[in-house]
């Protein structure tokens, strides 16, 4: 990828806006598509940096890590919305913790008097904490002083971008229909965001392939409740009795969330396949086109290593 080249990104969610600002500062000319900016999906993340039932293991744990190193940086700037949060994931059976949080600061088990009723193992650890609509703005002022810009178009095919020798697919869900992706499925997520009557730590709970989730992070004055996993709707309308479910959920574990006051609805819809796609694609024109999507619920987790690795792909070989 040469100085000034032009690169057009599809897709303005955390996966193409974080590669479209790792892209610019590397030097390219870089031009953003997408239909909403910021990605709506993206916008309704929790966010809490940990892989979620992605795969391959070993390129997730590497670009996991990447981003992770890059959040605890971003996390020195209250303005970018990242916070290293302490908090528990706990979990209502004699489950072991998960590898990747075994090596994040402060982690230890938790003593029985740390974990609400019902529960019977837990783990303590600090990890970064984003504030998702703080943080896409950030990504999109921090596109702009590089001289990216954004063009707010629906595509029907990648071949309608216009001129580009470079294109990077960061469109998520819309790859099933856009490629064609058949291995493309939604997994549907709902979050309720609420007023924060007091909570600094976050709580999660491992909950396996439970389409109904327990987690809350606070971000400053409002707290995140989760959640839902419904593994083959895409649709967006908020569902009131999932809502309902989060609520009594959270509160059962904090009761102060009990009281607090809901400001909105988030919904969006995981993009998920056997394995997340960061690969090279020659077309027949000399056009390179290179694609980064799938990442299920690890979209956030994944996106600076992600987005680097797209970089790397689009230089010479």
């Amino acid at each position: 990828m040469a100085a000034g080249e032009r690169v057009v990104v599809v897709g303005a969610g955390v996966a193409g806006l974080t590669s479209a600002v790792v892209l610019a500062k590397a030097g390219a000319s870089v031009h953003v598509i997408a239909e909403q900016v910021p990605g709506v999906t993206s916008l309704a993340a929790g966010a809490m940096w940990g892989p979620y039932l992605v795969e391959p293991k070993d390129k997730v744990d590497e670009w996991g890590q990447r981003s992770l190193e890059i959040f605890r940086k971003l996390a020195e700037d209250p303005t970018t919305g990242v916070r290293l949060t302490s908090g528990i994931e706990a979990s209502r059976t004699a489950e072991a913790p998960p590898d990747w949080a075994t090596t994040l600061p402060g982690f230890r088990p938790c003593e029985p008097t740390e974990l609400p009723a019902g529960f019977s193992t837990g783990y303590r650890f600090t990890v970064p904490l984003i504030d998702m609509p703080t943080y896409l703005g950030y990504l999109l002022r921090r596109l702009d002083a590089a001289g990216g810009t954004v063009e707010r178009r629906r595509l029907a095919s990648l071949a309608d971008v216009g001129p580009a020798t470079m294109i990077v697919n960061c469109t998520g869900l819309g790859a099933k229909d856009l490629l064609p992706d058949p291995g493309l499925r939604p997994i549907r997520g709902q979050h309720v965001v609420v007023t924060n009557p007091g909570l600094t730590e976050f709580f999660s709970e491992d909950t396996g392939l439970s389409p109904d989730l327990l987690c809350f992070y606070p971000h400053g004055d409002t707290v995140v409740l989760g959640g839902t996993a419904i593994d083959g709707e895409g649709d967006l309308v908020p569902d009131g009795k999932a809502a309902a479910g989060i609520l009594a959920r959270c509160a059962e574990v904090e009761p102060r969330l009990a009281e607090a006051r809901v400001l909105e609805h988030r919904i969006g819809v995981r993009p998920t396949r056997s394995a997340v796609r960061v690969e090279a694609e020659h077309w027949e024109d000399g056009t390179v086109v290179v694609h980064n999507y799938g990442h299920g619920g690890a979209g956030v987790t994944l996106s600076w290593g992600c987005a680097e690795e797209t970089r790397a792909l689009l230089s010479p070989i």
